[in-house]
């Protein structure tokens, strides 16, 4: 049965509509914060991060006042990336932890990710249960006036994730020497990534570093690669970084502008842990990998399984399988020695350790010929369409043409009203004709 409020990635939409206000953060608040004060735990204590969306200023105080009402104990920790909230939610033994952020979206969408004591992301049967106390009686769920929970703000939250992340790596490891372009989309990790590599001995030039609470994502970070293309290629950078809005994505660029995707990083660091004997199992994808990747752990005889699109199906599986490497081409990666979910700066400092030999980025980082692969976004008031019968046909004729060429995947967006299509083959022009027929199904 269908979420009725959580999505692929948590609760995501536009601010001041739907379930993006304060309202029903408040009662995303309280039964949350029931679910979790029910699992008997003695210490009943939430932690709050955020990203950088002005929304956030609205949208906390609304969070914290519904679990505080549930007799909820709240530390906020203020702008931190997602898996930093995750580490500390485990580090600090919390019952919960919640990070408020819409993640890539623009300014104006906003949500939340909710972790458990673990640091994991909720199975769809929590998000159920939790659900299911949204929609309750919020009088069941209040506290009395003696039982209410206290809110504290901590500081230093980014300085724990830091010291967290340097504990995974041994204590000589620095980057003297290397100059790198960090791109930190104006969002979560805009205070933790610059700190950190210039703590490590990196020259570091840093891009959207400025977050004014409107400019998240906007023409920078993960979703607009080119920028780190042309700042690494100007400064004459070894490496460019980027990240999204809450820092749990990651792409890359080599010394000569070219722009490595989670793909790519995935397949350097499984054939990299295999060396080293690190890897557990294989690696885990998803739908959206690219053919080459499996290929290419294929020839390297390393177990390779798809998920769901959506790093908590890949953290999913990857308990399943007991792996410890997985993620997305969109940069989700997934480092199960060291995280609980998808973390850029973590990545980040795994592929610079690989490098610290001085190694070129472009001799690391390419490693396997992609399967050319095109992915459209179709703007649509409503994602059901790819259910209706003209749209079905549509895909079919598609994949008819497509054949055993390559292969096509339609599927809704988790977080956003958009339709995703993806096609990949060696023929361009297939390609393109299997994108066009069903584009032209869905128009009305």
């Amino acid at each position: 049965m269908k979420n009725k409020y959580f999505g692929t990635d948590g609760i995501r939409g536009t601010v001041n509509k739907g379930n993006i206000t304060g309202e029903k953060f408040f009662k995303f608040g309280l039964a949350s914060g029931t679910y979790f004060k029910n699992q008997k735990k003695s210490k009943q204590v939430a932690i709050i991060a955020k990203d950088t969306r002005l929304s956030g200023y609205t949208l906390e105080p609304a969070l914290v006042s519904g679990l505080v009402s549930g007799g909820m104990h709240v530390f906020t920790l203020g702008p931190l990336p997602t898996n930093g909230l995750a580490m500390l939610t485990k580090s600090m033994k919390a019952n919960m932890g919640i990070m408020i952020t819409a993640s890539h979206n623009p300014y104006h969408d906003n949500g939340l990710k909710l972790f458990g004591p673990d640091g994991m992301k909720l199975s769809d049967k929590i998000e159920k249960k939790i659900e299911n106390l949204i929609d309750a009686k919020i009088i069941k769920q209040l506290t009395n006036a003696k039982l209410l929970g206290r809110v504290k703000r901590l500081e230093d939250g980014n300085d724990k994730y830091i010291e967290i992340l340097k504990k995974n790596f041994p204590k000589n490891f620095n980057l003297k020497g290397t100059k790198i372009v960090l791109d930190c989309a104006n969002g979560a990790g805009y205070k933790a990534a610059p700190k950190l590599l210039k703590q490590l001995g990196a020259k570091v030039i840093s891009i959207g570093v400025k977050p004014n609470g409107l400019n998240i994502n906007k023409m920078c970070g993960s979703m607009y690669p080119s920028k780190i293309r042309s700042a690494v290629k100007k400064f004459k950078a070894h490496i460019g970084i980027s990240f999204d809005g809450d820092a749990d994505r990651i792409i890359m660029c080599d010394e000569n502008g070219k722009i490595i995707d989670g793909d790519q990083i995935i397949a350097m660091l499984a054939r990299r842990w295999k060396t080293k004997k690190i890897l557990k199992g294989g690696v885990v994808g998803t739908l959206m990998s690219n053919y080459g990747l499996e290929n290419f752990l294929k020839d390297e005889k390393i177990k390779f399984y798809r998920s769901k699109v959506g790093d908590r199906y890949v953290k999913e599986k990857m308990r399943k399988l007991n792996f410890n490497l997985g993620g997305e081409q969109s940069g989700h990666i997934i480092l199960g020695k060291f995280a609980t979910t998808g973390d850029g700066l973590l990545v980040a400092l795994e592929v610079l350790f690989s490098l610290r030999k001085r190694k070129k980025a472009s001799k690391l980082l390419n490693v396997f010929k992609p399967l050319p692969q095109t992915l459209e976004n179709i703007d649509v008031k409503d994602k059901n369409i790819i259910n209706k019968i003209k749209t079905k046909i549509s895909i079919k004729k598609a994949n008819k043409l497509m054949g055993n060429k390559g292969r096509v995947l339609v599927r809704k967006s988790g977080t956003e009203p958009k339709i995703r299509i993806m096609a990949e083959s060696n023929d361009r022009k297939l390609i393109f004709k299997c994108i066009k027929i069903i584009k032209r199904s869905m128009k009305n």
